[in-house]
C-alpha cells in the first residue's frame, strides 16, 4: 500500500465520523460542533470519501442545506456500523465469541450493558418457553406482523420502525417486559418515541443498536442474553435487570419492515465475564413467569 493510501487509511474513522455526524442533522455547523472539529476538516472528508468511493454522498439544496443524495443513504447504513464497532473495539467494549456479539460496557465507561448472542440452538434447547412459543408462531406467520398465527403473541412484544438514523417505537405490547418493568401508563406514553428516549436515563444508543440493524438487513431472528441497569419508579435511580430477548424481522401490512422483541426477565442467562452475583442482583419481584 502506498503512503498515500496508508494516509488516508489511517483517517478513515475519523472521515466516517464527519459523513455519519453530518448524515445526522444535516447541518454543517451543528456537526462542527458535534465532532470538535472545523468545517474545513468535515467538508475535506467529506471530499475524500466522495473521491475514494466515486459517487456523492451529499448536495445541497436551495438554501445550502445538505442532503443525502440516494448513494449517501445507501452507505449510511455500513457507515454507522463501522463507527460503532469502531468506538466499541477501541473502548475494548465489543467484541467476538464464535462469531456472535459480546458485549461489555463497565460503568465507568457509561451506563451497565453486558451483552451475549447465543445460538439459535441454545434457544430451542434451553431457552425461556415463551420466547421458543414466539419464534416458532414468528415462523409460522412468515413474519407478517398481523397473521394469525402470532396474534396470541403481540400483547408479549415491543415493535420498532427503522426511521433514517433512529429507531421508532410502533408498538408495546401491554404485557412485554417494556411495560411490566416501566408500567403500563408510562408504556402507553411511549408510542412514537425513538428508541433512544424510550430508556429513561439509560445512557444506551450506539451499543444497542447493531441487533436491530442486523434483523432489519436479513429479516431473520437472533438470540441474546443481556444485563444492564435501568431506571424504573424513579428516573435517577437505576436498578439491575437481567433477561434474555428473542429479535425478528417483521413486516407490517403495509409490507414495509421492522423489528419485533419480546423479553423475558430471568436469572437464567449467561454472558462471559459477568458474575453470577451480579446477574441475581435483580430484585426477584421482577423475574416474569415464562409459563405458557
Amino acid at each position: 500500500m502506498s503512503t498515500h493510501n496508508q494516509g488516508r487509511a489511517s483517517l478513515l474513522y475519523e472521515m466516517l465520523r464527519s459523513f455519519t455526524t453530518l448524515a445526522e442533522v444535516l447541518n454543517l455547523s451543528r456537526a462542527v460542533t458535534l465532532l470538535g472539529s472545523t468545517r474545513q476538516t468535515v467538508r475535506r472528508h467529506i471530499s475524500i470519501l466522495e473521491q475514494e468511493r466515486g459517487e456523492k454522498l451529499f448536495e445541497l439544496d436551495d438554501d445550502r442545506r445538505y442532503k443525502l443524495t440516494p448513494e449517501g443513504e445507501r452507505a449510511l447504513d455500513e457507515a454507522l456500523e463501522i463507527v460503532a464497532r469502531g468506538d466499541g473495539w477501541l473502548k475494548n467494549q465489543s467484541g467476538k465469541i464464535k462469531g456472535l456479539s459480546h458485549l461489555m460496557v463497565e460503568p465507568e465507561q457509561g451506563n451497565r450493558y453486558y451483552l451475549q448472542q447465543h445460538s439459535l440452538s441454545k434457544l430451542w434447547q434451553d431457552g425461556p418457553e415463551r420466547l421458543r412459543a414466539i419464534a416458532k408462531a414468528w415462523a409460522e406467520a412468515e413474519g407478517k406482523l398481523n397473521h394469525p398465527a402470532f396474534a396470541a403473541h403481540r400483547s408479549h412484544c415491543i415493535v420498532f420502525r427503522p426511521s433514517g438514523t433512529q429507531w421508532v417505537c410502533a408498538e408495546i405490547g401491554e404485557h412485554s417486559s417494556y411495560a411490566t418493568w416501566f408500567g403500563k401508563d408510562w408504556a402507553a406514553s411511549s408510542i412514537g418515541l425513538t428508541f433512544s428516549s424510550l430508556v429513561r436515563g439509560s445512557g444506551l444508543g450506539a451499543v444497542s443498536f447493531d441487533p436491530y440493524r442486523e434483523i432489519l438487513a436479513s429479516g431473520g431472528v437472533r438470540f441474546d442474553h443481556i444485563s444492564t441497569e435501568l431506571p424504573r419508579e424513579e428516573p435517577d435511580q437505576k436498578f439491575p435487570v437481567s433477561y434474555a430477548r428473542v429479535m425478528m424481522g417483521c413486516r407490517f401490512p403495509d409490507n414495509s419492515v421492522g423489528v419485533v422483541s419480546s423479553s423475558i426477565r430471568t436469572y437464567d442467562i449467561q454472558i462471559a465475564g459477568v458474575p453470577e452475583s451480579w446477574i441475581k442482583s435483580m430484585d426477584p419481584s421482577a423475574l416474569i413467569d415464562d409459563d405458557i
